[in-house]
């Protein structure tokens, strides 16, 4: 590992100073040390700011709930008021690694990771991301990468677990930067590699998460995944969806897909194809197929087709039962 100074921040504005182009945050830790010590990110700065007030806790707000991007993933899995209202959002977080990554892993940094492509978190390999030219895993080994989204220069599918939680139940998330805080739409702040090659997210380099604002509740919501083993793995698909019955129909949905493509994957036409009906297990797979219509499979994951498409069926099942 490179020789690294350490700093802690002890407030957003000090830590947009400290942070830049050589300097990266770190929370947790659970994703950059590894990158660190495989030379893939080399820093000059590792700025703390798991001490940043006010961060590190689970609020009531006006609309819904207040997350702080350094609640820990184990917190919010047990959170009661999660549970209750966005039980898709604790799901995804009881699903994250293993119980050690999750007493350590944060909110924040579970959705500002790095991509886990075995092509980028090895120094060896010409991976775009990490400044290269190719992306090997178009040709490659890529039966675990993305299958929508993928006409882009990098085929990655997007890390984070919680992600595509957070867009079904239309959260929003606080940045802070040196000109002050915004907030952008869940959404927004991921980017497809065809925008930029080399970043997941729209932060500046000197810019932080520091708050995920959920709005009104979603109980009838729920996430599902599906992996090659049941513990400690990555997911081999996703899907989070999120759903409002009145009158026995569908008046509402939102579907998200995860681990099938450079960003947290919304679903729109299976969205339109649960709405105005009753959620049973025919219309649960006419959306799940809606769901991965656009699917352009790479040379070794068509099976990510199958996989997704029974996520999307399976997650829209769960919700439509939650009380």
């Amino acid at each position: 590992m490179k020789a690294f100074a350490y700093r802690v921040a002890k407030s957003e504005e000090e830590a947009c100073k400290l942070l830049g182009e050589k300097a990266v945050a770190i929370a947790g830790g659970t994703s950059l040390l590894n990158l660190m010590k495989n030379h893939v990110v080399q820093p000059d700065t590792v700025v703390s700011i798991s001490r940043l007030s006010g961060c590190d806790k689970i609020e009531p707000a006006a609309a819904g709930l207040k997350v702080g991007a350094n609640v820990r993933i184990a917190d919010l899995a047990a959170s009661a008021e999660v549970k209750k209202g966005y039980p898709a959002l604790a799901q995804a977080a009881a699903n994250v690694a293993s119980p050690q990554i999750q007493h350590m892993g944060t909110i924040g940094g579970n959705l500002c990771q790095r991509p886990s492509c075995w092509y980028f978190t090895q120094e060896a390999f010409d991976c775009l991301k990490r400044g290269g030219s190719t992306c090997p895993a178009r040709e490659g080994e890529n039966e675990f990468h993305a299958i929508l989204g993928n006409d882009g220069p990098c085929v990655m599918v997007h890390p984070s677990s919680l992600a595509p939680a957070l867009v079904a139940l239309g959260a929003r998330v606080r940045i802070a930067g040196p000109a002050g805080a915004r907030e952008v739409g869940i959404e927004e702040l991921f980017v497809l590699p065809k925008t930029n090659p080399r970043a997941e997210t729209v932060l500046a380099p000197n810019e932080i998460v520091t708050h995920v604002l959920l709005g009104a509740s979603w109980p009838q919501s729920a996430t599902y995944e599906v992996r090659q083993k049941a513990s400690n793995d990555w997911a081999i698909s996703t899907a989070s969806v999120a759903l409002k019955i009145e009158g026995g129909s569908c008046a509402d949905a939102r579907v998200c897909l995860g681990a099938v493509a450079p960003v947290p994957w919304r679903a729109a036409g299976a969205e339109a194809a649960l709405k105005g009906k009753p959620v049973t297990e025919e219309s649960a797979l006419a959306a799940a197929e809606a769901a991965v219509a656009g699917a352009t499979p790479l040379n070794q994951n068509a099976y990510k087709v199958t996989t997704a498409r029974t996520a999307v069926r399976r997650a829209i099942l769960l919700a439509a039962a939650a009380k």
